[in-house]
């Protein structure tokens, strides 16, 4: 009997997991990503790349069945009232093709418009009874500026509450002049908001979120698309650099096993290593949608040694592929970047620097590596302009906010690369990570994710650390003369002042700047006493109508530009070098 009641019970369990099962695939069919992904599997079963890139908005509107425009009315945004309502959607005047479910769905266009200093939106509103909300897709193009939402009871008495948001985790503010709308642009505010807002709540959103239905103009190819010969070999340290070591490649789907053989230069015992491997997609990717990317993690090294490595399938050795573990001295030099937007220009003075400086044990790019960090077109470009020196030297780099890119995340940027995942705990792991070099302490820091959520990480790793440099590396500079940084300077900086940041490196504003010694955001007497804040730009780049910048001891507002630090003990060189390899700057620090 208890025999029997184990089948039906194992039977009742099995008809509930594949109905459980059913039913996810039923949810994911009828999502809006599900839809899309379904109809951009359909376009590559049944049109050409040219007919792709020149898909309408027609076009992709009779892709999808009655439920499927059902899906993408009600399902892209929604919410549950607790009173009758009227609901706002704001969209801006500049986004040529209007949503197709606004009018249709019965939203009638008011007169009221409100702005940002970017564009004027205006206002497209339906009541609600109480319950749940379902709005539709921003549209097939993907216009930059998503449409946001405002919230007000029908009757203004009654007390309204939100809850139950997809997307989870929703930030709910006021409507009101100098309110935010996006959170990637948070100083993006609100002006001329019209009265009758005024107070409802605020729904905000990101800009980048119409790339979820982006299908016109959405379709891109790769010029280096993976095949099955591994490609994109590079170094990175997610360990002790002396001990350990983390290579990355890359090769098309028919590959699905991969390893390292290894061995000390001009030993003949050779060790293996397995690589994990992941499989990566971009959706809009025509020519390449998936790829499968490996990571072997070496470890037990030997310090101060040469080794020499081959990616299996691979049969025949690459004499480029080499590299040398951290020594056991206090003599190093290192070669860091302002941005590089995946610019050939970038990949001829990083082979440049490459060749002038063959002692450099890492490469730095202080983020924006990338335009678009969802884009892998864009990667590979970056890669293969720079392959004979990362496939040599650690690649060790932040995300600026073209790797994050329109508050969309840099999940693209973590899967390219293996960093160390001691970061705090509030942020993405392997955005912001520290490492140590011989003397030197290297804070890796993401500054597109929240400040203030970061500072008590960057003071614990200072206080922690004995070394006798210290660097910090992030996208956004604090000071330049542009756009301040003042969240930064309140948070970092004091820090930075207070356990002697050496030096602070960035780019994002596209000139060079070397600050002289600042502590407390004043000027000080020596290098010894403040820190110098460093911006650079690693593609060619003229800036005009700049203002004055007291606190700047050099500037160069046109020109493209790498850094090479040589560190001896106590003793630091450090140099600015032009395109045309011509020093620009530079300067000697000893403690």
């Amino acid at each position: 009997m208890r025999r029997l009641m184990n089948l039906s019970f194992g039977l009742a369990f099995l008809i509930y997991v594949l109905s459980a099962c059913e039913t996810k695939e039923q949810e994911k069919h009828l999502s809006v990503e599900g839809v899309i992904d379904k109809a951009i599997t359909v376009l590559y079963q049944t049109r050409n790349e040219e007919e792709l890139a020149a898909l309408t908005n027609e076009q992709a509107f009779a892709l999808f069945s009655e439920e499927e425009k059902q899906t993408l009315s009600s399902k892209h945004w929604m919410f549950d009232v607790s009173v009758p309502v009227v609901v706002s959607v704001i969209r801006s005047i500049k986004q040529k093709d209007i949503p197709f479910w606004l009018e249709n769905g019965g939203f009638t266009k008011t007169g009221m418009t409100l702005k940002n200093e970017m564009t004027t939106y205006e206002v497209w509103q339906k009541e609600f009874d109480s319950g749940r909300v379902g709005l539709g897709i921003n549209g097939f193009g993907n216009y930059g500026l998503h449409y946001f939402v405002s919230v007000g009871p029908q009757n203004r008495d009654d007390k309204l509450v939100l809850s139950n948001f997809f997307p989870e985790n929703q930030y709910v503010g006021t409507m009101d002049n100098g309110a935010f709308t996006y959170h990637d642009w948070d100083e993006l505010v609100l002006e001329d908001v019209p009265a009758a807002l005024q107070g409802q709540k605020l729904l905000t959103t990101i800009r980048g979120r119409g790339v979820e239905t982006h299908l016109v103009g959405a379709f891109r190819k790769t010029i280096y698309p993976s095949s099955a010969i591994p490609d994109q070999v590079m170094l990175t340290w997610s360990s002790n650099p002396a001990t350990g070591i983390d290579i990355q490649w890359r090769t098309d789907t028919t590959v699905n096993n991969g390893s390292v053989v290894y061995w000390e230069e001009g030993s003949s015992e050779m060790f293996s290593v397995n690589a994990e491997r992941y499989t990566m997609e971009d959706l809009r990717l025509m020519n390449d949608r998936f790829c499968n990317r490996f990571t072997a993690q070496l470890r037990g090294l030997k310090p101060g040694k040469r080794y020499e490595y081959q990616i299996s399938p691979e049969n025949e050795w690459n004499e480029k592929y080499k590299f040398t573990t951290e020594e056991e001295n206090d003599s190093f030099s290192f070669i860091w970047f302002g941005d590089t937007h995946y610019s050939p220009e970038w990949g001829k003075v990083a082979n440049v620097a490459f060749r002038n400086h063959p002692d450099a044990a890492f490469y730095t790019i202080a983020g924006d590596l990338v335009s678009d960090g969802l884009h892998r077109d864009q990667w590979d470009e970056l890669f293969a302009y720079s392959e004979d020196i990362i496939s040599q030297r650690p690649f060790m780099n932040v995300p600026g906010n073209h790797d994050n890119r329109l508050g969309l995340g840099a999940k693209m940027y973590r899967d390219m690369f293996s960093y160390p995942g001691n970061g705090p705990d509030d942020v993405n792991q392997e955005q912001t990570y520290a490492f140590t070099y011989k003397n030197s302490l290297f804070l890796m820091i993401d500054a597109t994710s929240p400040v203030e959520k970061q500072t008590t990480w960057i003071e614990n790793q200072l206080k922690n650390s004995d070394a006798i440099w210290k660097f910090a590396v992030f996208h956004f500079p604090p000071y330049n003369w542009e756009e301040p940084y003042l969240d930064i300077q309140k948070e970092w900086v004091p820090v930075f002042d207070k356990y002697h940041v050496d030096m602070v490196f960035g780019g994002h504003i596209h000139y060079y700047m070397r600050s002289k010694p600042l502590k407390n955001g004043d000027v000080v007497a020596s290098y010894n006493d403040g820190t110098a804040y460093i911006i650079s730009i690693g593609i060619p780049s003229k800036t005009e109508d700049f203002i004055n910048e007291p606190y700047a001891e050099l500037r160069k507002m046109e020109g493209q530009f790498y850094q090479y630090i040589e560190i001896d003990d106590n003793q630091l060189i450090y140099k600015s070098v032009d395109s045309d390899n011509n020093v620009i700057d530079s300067f000697n620090l000893k403690k």
